[in-house]
């Protein structure tokens, strides 16, 4: 980004830190408790020492910005609406247009002494992991960037919300909580998705069937312990353009992810598991039918160092295919792409400051070797280079 733009979004941001804070009393404004108005805004800032990552980062990139405005009216005990609008920049990946989050009807239906039950409909948050359902709340992230490994930023629109249903529910005993999500929807997609299963935007379209989508989660004491289980299951079907080199098929997805957590008073213990196969069928001699399966996993510890302040460190791990974790299959192959480009392994340390309840300012450094998790639309994979620095700062505020 260069000066001028990077100014024109600073009085931007300013400004909206004027008008944000009135929207937080719209409830009251309105008379009416039924209503609550929520917001944010994230400004960052990326400088990586090689390849791109939210911009054009070896020269220092401003092009990472989140501004969120969330609403939801309670019509009746039982029945709520809510939706949130978005403006995500992200490089090249998010150019910054409003977008729905999500938009859905909330019916509570059932209510038990230890539990409930509902359903969801609309475009409905994806349950993935442990951090997926909040990931655009820079304050619910542990990072500025979640581990890449498990939450992929550039397929994110297909990771975040799908357009369907979701059943819920919890459970609550003497032995811990139980709570599940589980239904059907469309995940949304967009031009990083085809760089991601096919390479490059090509002249056709991909778009996606219906998903089976579910997660259980256990706590214990509370949420001292929680552990987890993620799977998603659907196709992604592609309808070529008259140039393009593949024929009409499909790519299928199965997701597994396997999340525990221990908190303690002060530290807090995060570690995930993630397997996605990822079956191509009937796209073309290019592109053979067959199964691949890519795997992650990350450890995590943090700790409150005061009130105010969090100190993180995290390994992160990232193959995109577990049967040639070091590449070498891939460089041996027709297409001779270099064998870095397969896996990816992070090690991050970060801090952060609360400065108020509604302010927040993070930092972090990565030393990573390998480029797995880098958009092909920001980079090109023969010129990546595999050991690579990034230095993350961000400012975010929220009402």
């Amino acid at each position: 980004m260069n000066r001028y733009r990077f100014w024109k979004w600073s009085r931007r941001l300013v400004l909206l830190g004027w008008l944000l804070p009135p929207l937080a009393t719209a409830s009251s404004l309105f008379g009416d408790e039924n209503l609550q108005i929520h917001g944010f805004l994230s400004q960052g800032y990326t400088h990586t020492s090689a390849n791109s990552w939210f911009g054009d980062s070896s020269n220092g990139s401003w092009d990472f910005r989140e501004l969120g405005l969330n609403a939801s009216y309670r019509l009746t005990p039982q029945l709520q609406i809510s939706g949130q609008l978005l403006s995500l920049t992200a490089g090249e990946m998010q150019d910054g247009s409003p977008s729905l989050d999500y938009g859905l009807l909330d019916y509570n239906f059932a209510n038990f002494d230890n539990g409930n039950l509902g359903l969801r409909l609309g475009r409905v948050k994806t349950p993935i992991g442990l951090y997926n359902d909040t990931r655009d709340v820079a304050f619910t992230r542990p990072t500025n960037f979640l581990p890449q490994s498990i939450y992929f930023d550039k397929v994110r629109n297909l990771e975040l919300s799908n357009d369907g249903f979701q059943i819920y529910g919890d459970l609550l005993t003497d032995w811990g909580d139980l709570l599940f999500q589980g239904g059907m929807g469309k995940p949304v997609t967009d031009e990083n998705v085809e760089y991601a299963y096919l390479g490059n935007d090509w002249q056709g379209e991909m778009s996606a069937d219906f998903f089976f989508l579910g997660r259980i989660i256990y706590e214990l004491e509370g949420g001292r312990i929680r552990l987890s289980a993620t799977i998603a299951d659907g196709d992604l079907d592609f309808e070529p353009g008259p140039t393009d080199p593949f024929t009409n098929g499909t790519v299928g997805i199965q997701l597994r992810v396997l999340s525990f957590q221990y908190n303690a008073e002060a530290w807090h213990f995060t570690t995930e598991y993630m397997q996605e196969d990822v079956i191509n069928q009937d796209l073309g001699p290019i592109r053979p039918d067959g199964k691949g399966t890519a795997e992650g996993y990350y450890l995590q510890l943090a700790h409150d160092l005061f009130s105010d302040w969090e100190i993180i460190v995290r390994y992160d791990v990232s193959y995109l295919d577990r049967n040639d974790r070091d590449g070498t299959k891939q460089e041996a192959g027709p297409f001779g792409m270099p064998a870095h480009n397969m896996f990816a392994k992070d090690w991050a340390l970060g801090l952060r400051w609360d400065i108020t309840p509604a302010f927040m300012v993070r930092g972090e450094y990565h030393w990573i070797d390998g480029t797995a998790w880098l958009s092909l639309r920001e980079n090109n994979p023969f010129q990546t280079e595999r050991h690579w620095q990034m230095f993350s700062l961000l400012a975010s505020y929220r009402f």
